[in-house]
């Protein structure tokens, strides 16, 4: 077992992360800096968010985990917190991600690049067939007979789509087409943003042997943008919830995918012994919808939508290696996203047989306990009355930069957790500060660390942070206010880049092609993942 605080070289890290052995890598950035450089398997936790999110992402505390970063130090650091959240066997990457390239290694720009790199993947090595945006307008124009589907969350769909395009995320694809499509002549092109979702939903589609000609549309929204045709803003046209007869059919389709793959299916019984064995990390990721889950889930298993489980596994698993339990209610969603899984190297991806049946005894979301330090808490109505008193008081705001440039408490700061010294340094002579954040868990620990660097400063969280503000009904500013850290937490999606967005989009699509020849250069074959028997279609 490694000592919590050791180092590992990056010969070993590179043995480690081939050995088969589970390993939580985890990058303790901010996810701007992450975004420029970083490790191929490295998730992002940025170290001020450690304590909220590693629980989840890493639940077991004795899994093997190295902390990386540019150069070390922020990792030297952070095992302080990982120690204190009772994790055993952590250690550091000698010299960061800047010593990893100095060996001839690959670094990666960009987040969720295993997840795109396998999008990538799939279509170089099932031929994948596309659609340009200009050829899918023409095809409208004439009329022709065709439905579009979009295989993003509603809410990216609602924000800009295809015109004519019809909301299914992408586990609910092979789930939902039937309902949609029940003519097996009608082409059918699948879209997202970009790339990756496209592409994996059309080649669902393939696999669950759907008669219709499957197309992915090439380069999703944005490929649409640039070529010049207007985008919908607002649409909530959805596939509906499919009848028995549609199900049926897809339950069929999947049955044969999770032959042609080798997709195993456990019983509940199953699931309960594999939690016994403490010495593997389990995730049960339940990939229904948000409402299915809200309304009943299995005991101990978490939210993650099929598609954007594939889609971006890294926001959803911490460990490589790990053993996945998806669940469903038909063994659909499960055992597409299953199919995906195991092809991107995932050893054991299993699927609840049945579904959930009656064992779905817990409501609502779900979250790991956490160990929260002491604090003073302030109510929404308490701060408002002293602000409006025109009391001498710093609202610090510790929330994501984007969500606090949406919308901010009048006159607070902005900073992150990971440099509260900075933050404390830029107090000067304040004598009272209320921190918040989006819904007050990241200032509660904001709040203790100022209070153990500014012993003397009256300091409290916003109860229910800047949510219950909002629920009070008491006013935002939006915009830039006074930052007292660099702003570096976020990496701007394409279409965010609102100075040069066209190229912006140009250069994250040309980003995603690239990503098969790095791979290549790196090593990354997901090709030895797929059985014998899947290449024979």
């Amino acid at each position: 077992m490694t000592a919590s605080g050791s180092s590992v070289s990056v010969a070993r890290l590179r043995e480690m992360l081939g050995d088969g052995v589970e390993l939580a890598l985890i990058d303790v950035r901010e996810q701007g800096l992450f975004g420029r450089e970083h490790l191929f398997r490295a998730v992002n936790i940025p170290a001020g968010c450690l304590p909220l999110r590693l629980p989840r992402l890493v639940p077991n505390a004795d899994v093997r985990m190295v902390l990386v970063d540019e150069d070390g130090e922020m990792s030297a650091r952070a095992t302080a917190v990982t120690a204190a959240l009772g994790y055993r066997n952590v250690a550091i990457l000698e010299g960061g991600a800047r010593a990893w390239v100095a060996a001839g290694y690959e670094c990666y720009s960009g987040v969720n690049v295993p997840s795109k790199a396998f999008g990538e993947f799939v279509e170089t090595r099932w031929q994948t067939p596309h659609v340009t945006a200009a050829a899918l307008d023409d095809m409208i124009r004439a009329g022709e007979d065709l439905v579009i589907l979009d295989s993003r969350p509603f809410t990216e769909f609602h924000n800009m789509s295809i015109p004519g395009g019809i909301c299914t995320p992408g586990a609910e694809l092979v789930r939902r087409v039937k309902a949609v499509v029940p003519d097996d002549t009608t082409p059918v092109v699948v879209n997202c943003a970009g790339r990756t979702r496209s592409i994996i939903g059309a080649q669902s589609l393939i696999n669950a042997g759907l008669p219709n000609p499957v197309m992915a549309l090439k380069d999703g929204t944005m490929g649409w943008h640039l070529a010049g045709l207007a985008l919908d803003h607002g649409a909530k046209v959805a596939a509906p919830d499919p009848a028995a007869p549609v199900v049926a059919w897809a339950q069929d389709a999947a049955a044969r995918v999770r032959r042609r793959f080798d997709v195993p299916l456990v019983t509940g019984a199953d699931i309960d012994d594999l939690k016994g064995d403490k010495r593997r990390t389990l995730f049960v990721l339940d990939v229904r919808t948000a409402d299915e889950f809200a309304a009943g889930h299995l005991p101990g298993s978490f939210h993650a939508p099929g598609g954007q489980l594939v889609q971006a596994t890294d926001e959803y698993v911490g460990v490589a290696n790990a053993r996945l339990v998806l669940v469903d209610d038909d063994e659909v969603r499960a055992s597409m996203t299953a199919s995906w899984l195991l092809q991107m190297g995932w050893p054991e991806v299993l699927v609840l047989a049945g579904g959930i049946a009656g064992g779905a005894t817990e409501t609502g979301s779900a979250s790991p306990p956490l160990e929260i330090p002491a604090a003073t808490a302030i109510a929404p109505a308490a701060l408002y009355w002293r602000y409006e008193s025109g009391e001498a008081i710093v609202i610090l705001d510790l929330a994501n930069s984007r969500e606090y440039q949406k919308g901010h408490i009048p006159g607070a700061w902005w900073g992150l957790r990971s440099r509260i010294d900075e933050v404390a340094a830029k107090l000067g002579s304040a004598t009272a500060v209320v921190v918040t954040s989006e819904d007050g868990l990241l200032a509660h620990f904001g709040a203790a660390d100022l209070g153990l660097l500014v012993p003397d400063l009256e300091i409290a969280y916003l109860e229910g942070g800047t949510d219950a503000w909002v629920r009070s009904a008491y006013r935002l500013d939006a915009g830039l206010g006074e930052m007292t850290t660099t702003v570096d937490d976020n990496y701007l999606k394409p279409y965010e880049n609102k100075a040069a967005a066209e190229a912006a989009m140009q250069g994250y699509l040309d980003w995603e092609v690239a990503l098969i020849a790095q791979m290549d250069r790196d090593g990354i074959d997901f090709s030895r993942f797929i059985p014998e028997r899947a290449t024979d279609g």
